[in-house]
């Protein structure tokens, strides 16, 4: 069922940023009288799901879910379509306007994405508000993986800043470090300031995977009891706190996690703070590496700082969502380029697929598809023949110049602009088909 709820997520967001930033080309050339021949949702080499004709214009539904198109009269795209080039220019052609009516074309699908994020996120804040853990009050610590233990950071270490910058937000730790590229970390332990050195190969390894980095740690407390496993067999309740597995001290959930996994199909000690009283209790685990108990949920342990926002306060929020999505993802695009191993974390549709996740949730379906939305506007502004930001490029040259490029140009161009995207397609989503089988 999981898998149904990501792919129905997947194709509704990817629908949503198409139909609308081709409507945004779509609506700007019907504005300027430009006869738009096609308009399609994803892509139809060889024939199409759907399709029917009103006007002047084919509305249809493609096979293939690469991206949409709206085929523009009179320009040179993706179709590649000579013949149509090779007869005389018609008043309603796009390459009969201005160069300033073109380029108000060109940047409307981009235009669209902008304001698209804009309002998402304005809804997002008007309907849930915002929530996050603040770094100081992550009042138990910080869980490491092996790559945070190798560079310094210690089980308990509590986050003071990073590069000397004090990160509000809990979650925003990680993310910080890889993305400002940051050279240390500062951390109080046992009371005492501690300065941990960042370089190149650690962000390489954090980039692995960034949400195992550190995490806030919590005690390891039973809120319910599966009937018949393990943990009911073995007396365990709500409200016990585990705090030793045989000889390993556990006061924390990840530090039980970890432990537990170890003696798979074994018996074992438990001893557990129950209600102040400490008691000893011998249990089976699985072969899973479990007993058979729910965890308290991690965010009753936390003080969080939650805000509402009106229909008015929500309109500077959602911008400046907007602004702080775009400024992270150009920093995501500069880590690529700069961090060794990074690109080989770029990710296809497999990625997006997965970020979706399996369970249905507005809120976060409206927050992957508003970045999403500001990734689309960003990439495609890319000054790269094929994409809205080449044809941008070559109608600001000609009207600084004066001189159009030739259709011969600007043909060679777009092959040259495809064959790059096709070639980036396959890298990113050849990443996705190698990390499925390489976990």
């Amino acid at each position: 069922m999981d898998v149904v709820i990501k792919i129905s997520q997947f194709l509704l967001g990817l629908s949503i940023l198409i139909i609308l930033h081709e409507a945004g080309h779509f609506f700007s050339a019907r504005f300027f009288k430009i006869k738009v021949e096609k308009f399609y949702l994803f892509f139809d080499p060889w024939f199409s799901l759907f399709k029917y004709k009103k006007g002047d214009t084919e509305y249809g539904i493609g096979w293939l879910p690469l991206g949409g198109y709206v085929k523009i009269a009179g320009m040179i795209d993706e179709s590649m379509d000579k013949e149509a080039m090779a007869q005389p220019a018609q008043p309603w052609e796009f390459r009969s306007k201005p160069a300033w009516q073109r380029l108000i074309v060109m940047i409307a699908g981009v235009t669209v994405n902008v304001l698209l994020a804009i309002v998402i996120y304005c809804m997002i804040l008007l309907v849930w508000g915002s929530e996050y853990l603040p770094t100081k009050n992550v009042k138990y610590g910080i869980y490491c993986d092996s790559t945070a233990i190798r560079m310094g950071l210690r089980n308990g270490d509590q986050i003071l800043s990073v590069d000397g910058k004090t990160i509000e937000d809990f979650n925003k730790v990680g993310l910080t470090v890889i993305m400002d590229k940051a050279h240390s970390i500062q951390v109080l332990r046992n009371g005492q300031p501690q300065n941990i050195n960042v370089n190149s190969d650690d962000l390489s390894q954090i980039l692995k995977s960034p949400a195992e980095f550190i995490q806030p740690q919590y005690p390891c407390e039973v809120d319910s009891v599966v009937p018949g496993l393990a943990a009911e067999k073995a007396g365990l309740k709500k409200g016990d706190k585990i705090i030793k597995l045989d000889t390993t001290t556990t006061n924390y959930f990840q530090e039980f996690k970890t432990a537990i996994v170890k003696d798979s199909n074994k018996d074992v000690t438990l001893t557990v703070n129950s209600g102040g009283q400490i008691k000893t209790l011998t249990a089976h685990v699985s072969k899973e590496g479990t007993l058979g108990f729910v965890q308290k949920d991690p965010t009753s342990y936390f003080e969080t700082v939650k805000k509402k926002y009106s229909i008015i306060s929500c309109i500077p929020g959602g911008i400046g969502l907007a602004a702080q999505s775009l400024s992270g993802y150009v920093k995501q695009v500069k880590v690529i380029f700069t961090v060794k191993g990074a690109a080989k974390q770029v990710g296809g549709f497999g990625t997006i697929l997965k970020a979706y996740g399996g369970v249905w949730s507005w809120e976060h379906f409206w927050l992957l598809t508003a970045f999403l939305s500001i990734m689309l506007a960003f990439l495609n502004i890319l000054p790269i023949p094929a994409l809205d930001g080449g044809h941008v490029l070559f109608l600001l040259y000609e009207m600084i110049s004066g001189r159009k490029p030739s259709d011969k140009f600007l043909e060679y161009a777009q092959w040259v602009g495809m064959i790059i995207l096709l070639s980036l397609v396959v890298f990113a989503n050849g990443n996705d088909v190698f990390k499925l089988f390489h976990k």
